[in-house]
């Protein structure tokens, strides 16, 4: 078996991803459709500085804010300037925010005084780094809402699209392609705002020429399953797939962002290119320290490093996140395109899901983390996200307790940074229907409350006050979980699987049972988790003697403690260069047990 090194960072990295307008709303309504007055949303001010510290005590040390730039909504904010959306071309009520409608502002559902939200925005980055964490927001450049219209555009700035020819599909500087001599026409969907009359309705919504659609689609009038409210950014790939921009040379997987950003000073590029990197440095200049990027795999990894060095130029510590899905492309996106991080979904994640659903044994976690070696320290590792369905939904695990040896595989078998989604550490199941949303997904769509997140709201004061006993269980472990994350060296040091030397050696080491070690100079560990949530285990577990010679133990007796609970001290015994230690544990329960 292979093994070797984190060394990515000096600490480990827990982002705290949040639905910017559903953190902080209390109004516990839920109508289906519902609007704005009706169910509520939440507010940049809802970000207390009490809140902060209570999500800084969870063991975070960056808030992923999504929804923040202005998207496309149904709500009438003509009276500050901003024209009103088509509901045809927004998908729920509150909209989706990978529809951005203006990158230079924020959305203005989102402030107590929405002609004064950049400000209210920009107090709230103010906030969240006074408590001693880091901001990202999301870049879509992928694709755009159909009726982009930027309002408060630096000056020189011209809006995605201001200078196109439209009268051809293509040209390099186009920021869209289009479909000359033909008119948008809105697919066969779900009836605009659940088939309520709107008087916006009554005008129908006109784009011509009809443009490319968001996920590629070239029709006029693309599928009802297309990203439909959204149109596809043009970076300089023609139709036939043939490029107008320059290759990195050979070689440069291995060179550093200052040699991506001095390649691209001489080089001429497509207009969407200086777009997109003026909007990243724009947010960069105001104090935000990183991006998670949508679907990232959509666009040329060319154009990441040109942006992404630009990025770095400014913050050499940017936090630069991307959803890329196809693991052949993952070396291109990181090495090439200067990423940090991409999404470990479809191993990882994708595994534990099979895992916890009885359709797969945790055997399989090992090889995945070996087929991803090469990068195996920048893919960020997570249980919920928004668009994920929620681990203790009944479509996923059907408990937060189930969550739980999956959230300590995901903290800690590699130096990657791990996330959670606000609700997660409370057991949040997700069962409203906002209207467009359903659910098992908490709507990004909707205005809608979080029921299980609101009683830790507690009606603003943050302190879990309306929690039942088994969420305030859960939301503790969670605090210890990620806490010891933050203060562990071995889990930003080297990984050796033990789980084939137990796997079928070993008596009473049950098919649910998943074990593995992780160390530094300083610090020894051997991490196990039950799977099962029926069977309570007991074995023997053995440590190969390649692992007891890196950590330089002799045959004698040693301790080892448990970090998660603080509670359980056994003993560890070498014999004949091999380690062993008795361990019982019950259904879901895992041991991140510490040499001492």
């Amino acid at each position: 078996m292979k093994k070797g090194k984190d060394n990515t960072a000096d600490t480990k990295k827990v982002v705290y991803h949040v639905f910017t307008r559903l953190f902080g709303n209390t109004n516990t309504t839920n109508k289906p459709w519902g609007t704005i007055e009706e169910n509520g949303v939440g507010k940049f001010n809802d970000f207390t500085p009490k809140a902060l510290r209570e999500i800084k005590k969870l063991g975070v040390t960056h808030i992923w804010y999504t929804g923040v730039p202005h998207h496309a909504l149904i709500n009438d904010y003509t009276n500050i300037g901003i024209s009103n959306d088509h509901p045809s071309v927004v998908k729920g009520r509150a909209g989706s925010p990978y529809a951005v409608k203006d990158y230079y502002n924020v959305n203005p559902d989102l402030a107590v005084n929405p002609e004064n939200r950049l400000q209210e925005f920009e107090d709230l980055i103010a906030r969240t780094h006074k408590a001693g964490m880091k901001v990202i927001i999301d870049i879509v450049p992928n694709h755009v809402a159909r009726k982009y219209e930027g309002k408060t555009n630096p000056k020189g700035v011209n809006d995605f699209g201001a200078k196109d020819d439209t009268s051809v599909e293509y040209h390099k500087d186009n920021n869209f392609y289009y479909i000359p001599n033909s008119q948008f026409e809105i697919p066969d969907i779900v009836p605009p705002l659940g088939g309520e009359k709107n008087p916006l309705l009554e005008q129908p919504f006109v784009e011509i020429p009809a443009k490319w659609t968001g996920n590629g689609s070239r029709m006029a009038r693309p599928d009802k399953n297309d990203w439909y409210e959204t149109a596809k950014i043009n970076y300089g790939v023609r139709p036939d797939g043939e490029v107008d921009f320059p290759y990195l040379p050979w070689g440069y997987d291995t060179e550093s962002y200052e040699k991506h950003f001095e390649f691209w000073q001489d080089k001429v590029v497509p207009n969407s290119w200086h777009k997109f990197r003026d909007i990243a440095l724009y947010w960069t200049n105001k104090g935000v320290d990183g991006f998670r990027y949508d679907m990232a795999e959509l666009v040329p990894f060319e154009f990441w490093s040109f942006m992404n060095s630009s990025i770095k130029m400014k913050n050499p510590d940017a936090f630069l996140l991307a959803e890329v899905y196809n693991p052949n492309s993952y070396y291109n996106y990181i090495k090439m395109g200067k990423m940090d991080y991409l999404y470990d979904k479809v191993g990882t994640y994708d595994k534990l899901k099979d895992i916890i659903q009885g359709r797969s044994w945790p055997d399989e976690l090992t090889q995945i983390q070996y087929d991803m070696w090469n990068v195996r320290h920048h893919m960020l590792k997570f249980l919920d996200n928004h668009d994920e369905q929620r681990v203790a939904s009944p479509e996923f695990a059907g408990s937060g307790e189930k969550g739980k040896p999956m959230m300590v595989v995901s903290a800690t078998i590699s130096a990657a940074p791990v996330m959670i989604y606000f609700g997660q550490e409370v057991g949040e199941p997700a069962n409203e229907n906002g209207g467009f949303g359903t659910h098992s997904r908490t709507s990004i769509f909707d205005y809608v409350g979080v029921p299980s997140h609101q009683r830790w709201i507690n009606n603003g004061k943050f302190d879990g006050g309306q929690l039942t006993v088994a969420e305030a269980s859960l939301r503790n472990f969670y605090k210890r979980l990620l806490n010891f994350t933050l203060e562990s060296s071995a889990l930003m040091g080297e990984f050796q699987e033990i789980q084939f030397a137990n796997r079928y050696h070993t008596d009473g080491y049950d098919t649910g049972i998943y074990s593995y070690t992780r160390w530094s100079d300083t610090q020894k560990l051997i991490v196990v988790s039950n799977f099962s949530n029926e069977v309570t285990s007991s074995f023997t577990l053995k440590v190969p003697q390649l692992v007891i010679e890196k950590w330089g133990l002799h045959d004698e007796n040693y301790k080892v403690i448990d970090q998660l609970y603080k509670k359980v001290k056994l003993n560890f015994t070498v014999v004949n260069g091999e380690g062993f230690v008795n361990i019982k544990l019950e259904p879901l329960e895992s041991y991140i047990l510490e040499l001492q």
